[in-house]
């Protein structure tokens, strides 16, 4: 029996935790009115794998942990507590401040939601392909000569489908999916290991969508790299990911293969989620699974209580004094519900 291959990427208990309110002021010490500091939990023990050549899809309503999750592992943030192991090696401790000048910087690279942003206005595309280059390969000791440094930039272009006529062009002479590809070149030119896609189609027509999914699957073949791609079309993450992790409220509640999670979710968000999407199939009808009440407080949130307790349409007295875990539900599925009942067929074979 040989020991399975290690991850790529290996989130370990990894919390970020943000301050809110103000400190009391001088006055307010003097009368003893000191007040304990109240903590935000964004991500909130989380712990995943990504493997080599994988694409994992992060799925979960605005203000779930999505983004602050990106930024830990993108080391735009630093973590409260926790492991980010990159390839084996812990990238957790290093401050997020002085990462852009890490020799790991090239290997997790992102493409941004919105390309017109992200884009500096000032710079043609063969600026804004070329300048990662600059910055951040080991060349930049010895900079490429400026024929090397044009065939290279020609060939993420090549790569990326963007026609070289259009590399002298600044951002607001290019359409959506131009930009679009001037984004996914710049993020490739330093051959990342991890390539973070965060809604990477959102601002695009329909029909472009599917050009852009098309040429990333095609890039990951051709390059070999892993994708954690954000994204809150499910049907997009569905076509896209080999598999898919649902965050609530900064916590995991639910991760396995894609098929498996669409086919058979577990949890009653998960449920919700994927009750919402459009069907267009004559006599196919989904029940729609509607939530109640409201999001429980991120601020201080109890140790004891389920995160989803409240809006849960499933939600009981043992909902509200211990805390679900994670638990096996199939093969690599697991799910943290107290109400989710594994599959009789896996329990046999774990048995």
């Amino acid at each position: 029996m040989t020991d399975a291959p290690a991850p790529l990427l290996d989130i370990a208990s990894l919390y970020k935790l943000f301050t809110v309110g103000q400190k009391p002021g001088l006055f307010a010490r003097a009368r003893g009115a000191d007040k304990p500091v109240a903590k935000l939990h964004a991500v909130d023990n989380v712990s995943f794998q990504v493997a080599r050549g994988e694409t994992m899809g992060l799925v979960g309503e605005s203000g779930c942990g999505k983004s602050t999750l990106v930024r830990l592992i993108t080391r735009l943030l630093d973590p409260s507590d926790g492991s980010i192991r990159l390839n084996g090696e812990e990238i957790g401790h290093m401050p997020a401040k002085g990462f852009g000048s890490s020799p790991y910087r090239p290997r997790v690279q992102m493409v941004f939601q919105d390309a017109t942003d992200s884009l500096n206005p000032r710079y043609t595309a063969f600026d804004a392909i070329a300048d990662p280059i600059y910055r951040l390969k080991p060349q930049r000791l010895m900079p490429l000569s400026k024929d090397k440094l044009k065939a290279r930039v020609e060939e993420l272009a090549e790569l990326c489908g963007l026609p070289q006529a259009l590399l002298s062009r600044f951002p607001h002479q290019l359409s959506g999916g131009q930009k679009a590809r001037v984004g996914i070149a710049r993020a490739i030119a330093v051959d990342p290991e991890l390539l973070i896609l965060d809604e990477p189609t959102a601002a695009l027509d329909v029909s472009v969508q599917v050009v852009i999914l098309q040429l990333l699957e095609t890039l990951k073949q051709k390059l070999g790299m892993s994708y954690l791609f954000v994204s809150h079309d499910l049907n997009v993450v569905r076509l896209l990911c080999d598999r898919v992790m649902v965050m609530y409220l900064g916590k995991i509640v639910e991760i396995g293969p894609a098929e498996s999670v669409f086919r058979n979710p577990r949890h009653p968000y998960t449920k919700a989620l994927l009750s919402a999407i459009p069907h267009f199939e004559p006599g196919v009808e989904t029940q729609r699974v509607r939530l109640g009440g409201e999001p429980r407080s991120p601020i201080d949130p109890s140790p004891n209580v389920c995160r989803f307790y409240g809006r849960c349409p499933k939600g009981d007295s043992a909902c509200e004094t211990t805390m679900p875990e994670l638990r096996a539900m199939a093969a690599g599925h697991q799910a943290a519900c107290h109400k989710a009942t594994p599959d009789p067929d896996f329990m046999r074979e774990v048995a």
